[in-house]
């Protein structure tokens, strides 16, 4: 695993346990919008498992919200790593599994991005990060479509107030009249919200020629406008008429959630309470009944 192999030349400093609870790793950005340059940096994504006593803090004897609260692990961080032999740059993102599945339930796109991402971009997965990409349809609902809006309209933003002051990205706005790497996001997000909505799933490669050609220069400032105009005002319509669940099933998602965490850990008997049916309660009557006659 490429984690290991940094760590070992010290080149990344992750938490202890880190690695050994690493449950999926996931190349992201513009390798997997199938729109990548040679010279582009490479984003990973993952979700990993924290000791059983970081996700159940009565397991080590704290009372939750009592006294003093040992900080608990939520996502690792380190970014411009460069490898030692093939000189490739690498930013991580680790995500614990409990903050990863609440910021999937709702619908941060760059998470969902991370579950969607084509088959090849998946450097690391186990059984258990198998079962959360099976299940990604889970999380998708009408919710993403305010989110991921939202984050279009501030790469909006950006492109309309920021102006870099050096590097490649200065020189595409001297050229161009915009900041490329703003305009290929406002494209590309409005495209993932319309495919979520209209389909309940989401191809991340499905407009790559569309970014491509914004990111060669061939999009003018105004037709981008113009184009985050046109495409809200269709989303409207489009929400209104989705199929999609209006918000996230929870209960399914923790079900999901505690059967990672079984499979990881073993058993959770001893270590959170789950909810029994009513035929699971009449079973447990009759089942006493039974023993007295």
């Amino acid at each position: 695993m490429i984690l290991s192999k940094l760590k070992k030349q010290k080149l990344i400093h992750p938490p202890q346990f880190l690695i050994d609870g690493v449950v999926y790793l996931t190349m992201m950005g513009s390798i997997a919008y199938g729109a990548t340059s040679d010279s582009s940096d490479i984003d990973i994504y993952g979700i990993t498992i924290p000791p059983k006593e970081d996700i159940f803090p009565h397991l080590r004897g704290e009372i939750v919200g009592f006294g003093r609260q040992k900080k608990r692990f939520d996502q690792w961080q380190e970014h411009n790593i460069t490898t030692q032999d093939d000189k490739k740059t690498y930013d991580f993102s680790v995500y614990s599994i409990i903050k990863f599945f609440n910021l999937a339930m709702k619908n941060n796109i760059n998470i969902l991005d991370s579950l969607f991402v084509p088959q090849r971009c998946i450097v690391y997965t186990t059984q258990v990060g198998n079962l959360i990409r099976e299940n990604r349809k889970l999380f998708l609902h009408k919710g993403s479509y305010h989110s991921t809006k939202g984050y279009a309209y501030q790469q909006l933003h950006k492109m309309k107030t920021k102006k870099p002051t050096e590097g490649k990205r200065k020189e595409d706005v001297d050229k161009y009249g915009m900041d490329l790497k703003f305009a290929y996001h406002i494209v590309r997000l409005l495209g993932e919200a319309e495919q979520i909505l209209i389909e309940g799933d989401l191809d991340l490669e499905r407009n790559s020629e569309q970014l491509k050609s914004i990111r060669r220069g061939e999009w003018k400032f105004e037709e981008v406008e113009n184009y985050f105009t046109t495409k809200e005002r269709e989303l409207e319509t489009v929400y209104k008429t989705s199929k999609l669940q209006h918000s996230p099933d929870e209960k399914q998602i923790k079900n999901l959630l505690l059967k990672c965490l079984e499979h990881h850990y073993g058993s959770l008997d001893k270590m959170v309470a789950k909810e029994t049916t009513g035929q699971e309660v009449l079973n447990a009557i009759q089942g006493v009944i039974d023993n007295f006659k």
